[in-house]
């Protein structure tokens, strides 16, 4: 007989969505959403749906492969384990633990996730990653600003007067947010977008902005300069709560309105109705994660931050400069969990550059990677250099659900449980700040282990074993325990399914920043002369490099994709997906295209083929091509993307890419 039971959206993605999962015989047969859910109420996406696809395709990997003369072959788990910690405790010995690369993603949610940190700290520590490809720059930007990446509570967005979304698609990426905006609208607020694309959000807007890619950080200082010259700013805030504001004065002073308009390709009356708005208080700012992935990214956040604590808009209901939410992650115990004060030596390399790192490394070289929660070669920018970096070394492993681009390249892949399969918790620190209960509703298929299995099988034959002598229970208990005095224990999670966090509603309501000084800070106090502001540009722009400008005319945005988590979905899709290359309406003119033809876009990095799909109403030389697609269909469009690091050291510049393109038979 089926059972509908309540458990969780284990996607990294924005709504983190409680579930109805219909199970008979053992066997996930829909995916439907919770209406008890205090946000999500019921109502899920379409890649919510297809963790019923994913579960159950037989396309999914179910024993341990080894590569062997280049083909997979079948092995036990009792043979891949002994192989891999031998080979682990040999390269320990020979070349010291810092020879293996750890190379981790965020695929998947899932508290117990971390616990491959646990295990390679107890290893001794290794080779680990830093930055992030999806949000960093601009998590270390609001760092600098505020202390901390904090933002409003989802219901707050019915005190805003004004709302200004911010290179960000919710329809696309956080529906539930999407459905509070349209009410929002009913109760009167107006709604402006932002954004270089026309999309399912700037539809519903009072008033859709269109800008070049890469240039909102100077829009910001544009508004502001309005702000100041009409006196619209809130000086109170500015002289109590404030640091380094006449550093920002004085770039202000150093760039004409003219010019800004000119960079921004925006008319000045809409950067003085911006200013007017910023002014009628309270207006909240809800930006995106495409913002900030430019070599200018973190200052491009700051200076959005800059705009919101100029106007008086922090602290205040209905206000915010809303990117991140990382008081809900902090409410765990993530130092417990992962034991990270027992690594004895470890090496860090930047996410981006990872590939690079490995190619260059010495004292020691790497000998060993192991992918977990990631599919690098698709995802990593500068795909050939991925490939040539994971082909290099002695050994890869990766834990996997499918055959992915990197699970290819492996010489063992261990096959991993999926959500329904194994019992955890969910959250997300990008917008509500609940925590959803996951349990186990079905065996897995085949020999698919859980992560927590594999780790701790391999901890035992490296000899420390102990450290993961813990049910998931008591791990899941370890991880609650700073929450113990809020009442929340695993009982009670298990119980209720979603519990609400104790978190600030309104960050910063108090003005008590975690910064140097105390307070927000237009010049960050402790970066030196690395703490200002500045008007900076893409590094593929005709601002900083005319002469690539002039190769590659158009502006390259890669944005999420509608119907895959990354590139998770892809091969589960039905028809088969293509390479789709949208194209602004300019571009289609100048270069006589239409729907449907078939297209090269490439440059020095490399190229894709794909179809055309013209954008009526997306800014003039812009492109855009879905982030995640596999190479068996079309992929990866990071071939063309570059793996250098935003302004802060901490994000991907994965928009900062100028392609040309031309039409093939």
């Amino acid at each position: 007989m089926a059972k509908i039971l309540q458990a969780a959206c284990p996607l990294n993605c924005w709504d983190s969505c409680g579930f109805h999962v219909t199970v008979e015989n053992n066997k996930v047969i829909k995916v439907d959403g919770d209406p008890s859910h205090p946000i999500t109420k019921g109502k899920i996406c379409g890649r919510g749906r297809q963790l019923e696809t994913r579960t159950n395709s037989t396309d999914r990997l179910l024993y341990p492969l080894k590569k062997i003369n280049g083909k997979f072959e079948q092995i036990s788990w009792e043979q891949a384990l002994d192989e891999i910690s031998a080979k682990l405790t040999e390269i320990k010995e020979q070349y010291g633990s810092t020879a293996v690369l750890h190379s981790h993603d965020y695929a998947n949610n899932g508290m117990l996730k971390n616990l491959d940190q646990r295990f390679f700290n107890a290893f001794g520590g290794v080779t680990e990653l830093y930055g992030s490809l999806c949000w960093g720059a601009g998590i270390e930007a609001q760092k600098w600003d505020f202390g901390n990446a904090f933002s409003h509570e989802p219901n707050d967005i019915f005190n805003s007067k004004n709302i200004i979304i911010w290179g960000r698609n919710v329809a696309r990426t956080n529906m539930h947010f999407y459905e509070q905006l349209l009410e929002a609208k009913k109760r009167g607020a107006s709604l402006y977008v932002i954004d270089p694309l026309f999309n399912a959000t700037a539809k519903i807007a009072d008033e859709y902005i269109t800008i070049k890619p890469g240039m909102d950080g100077v829009l910001a200082a544009g508004i502001m300069k309005e702000m100041l010259r009409l006196g619209l700013e809130d000086r109170a805030f500015i002289q109590q709560h404030s640091y380094g504001f006449t550093d920002l004065e004085k770039l202000l002073n150093g760039i004409s309105l003219e010019k800004i308009c000119e960079m921004t390709e925006i008319p000045m009356e809409t950067i003085t109705r911006l200013a007017r708005i910023y002014g009628d208080k309270p207006t909240s700012t809800y930006m995106g994660l495409g913002l900030q992935r430019y070599r200018n990214g973190g200052n491009t956040i700051r200076l959005i931050d800059a705009l919101v604590a100029v106007s008086g808009n922090i602290g205040i209901a209905g206000g915010g400069a809303n990117y991140a939410n990382l008081q809900v992650g902090q409410s765990f115990a993530f130092e417990e969990l992962t034991l990270a004060d027992r690594k004895q030596t470890h090496r860090q390399f930047s996410i981006m550059k990872q590939a690079e790192e490995v190619l260059r490394a010495t004292n020691p070289e790497i000998q060993m990677i192991i992918v977990t929660c990631g599919n690098p070669l698709t995802q990593v920018p500068d795909t050939h250099v991925v490939d040539k970096a994971f082909s290099s070394v002695q050994t890869l492993v990766v834990i996997e659900q499918y055959m992915t681009d990197t699970a290819r390249m492996a010489d063992y892949v261990l096959p991993t449980t999926t959500a329904f399969e194994e019992e955890d918790f969910y959250y997300s620190s990008m917008y509500h700040h609940y925590v959803n209960y996951g349990p186990k509703l079905v065996e897995a298929p085949g020999d698919a282990k859980s992560d927590l299995w594999i780790w701790t099988q391999l901890a035992e034959r490296l000899g420390f074993g102990g450290e993961f002598a813990f049910s998931r229970d008591q791990f899941l208990e370890m991880t609650l325990r700073p929450l113990a005095k809020s009442g929340i224990t695993l009982e009670k999670l298990k119980e209720q399914h979603t519990v609400e966090l104790p978190v600030a509603a309104i960050p910063w309501h108090d003005r008590k920043f975690k910064t140097p000084s105390g307070k927000y800070e237009f010049t960050a106090m402790d970066k030196g002369d690395g703490g200002l502001l500045k008007l900076a540009v893409p590094d593929e722009s005709k601002w900083v490099n005319p002469e690539l400008a002039e190769k590659f005319p158009y502006h390259l945005l890669t944005i999420h994709p509608m119907r895959s988590n990354h590139s998770q979905n892809y091969h589960l899709l039905t028809p088969k997906p293509k390479l789709k290359v949208e194209i602004a309406k300019n571009i289609a003119d100048d270069l006589a295209l239409h729907n449907g033809d078939y297209v090269r876009v490439w440059n020095d990095r490399g190229e894709v083929k794909g179809q055309i799909s013209i954008l009526t109403n997306a800014h003039p030389n812009t492109i855009n091509i879905d982030e995640g697609i596999w190479q068996e269909f079309g992929g990866s469009v990071n071939n063309l993307t570059s793996s250098r690091e935003s302004d802060n050291g901490l994000g991907s510049t994965l928009y900062d890419c100028l392609v040309n393109l031309n039409k093939i038979n």
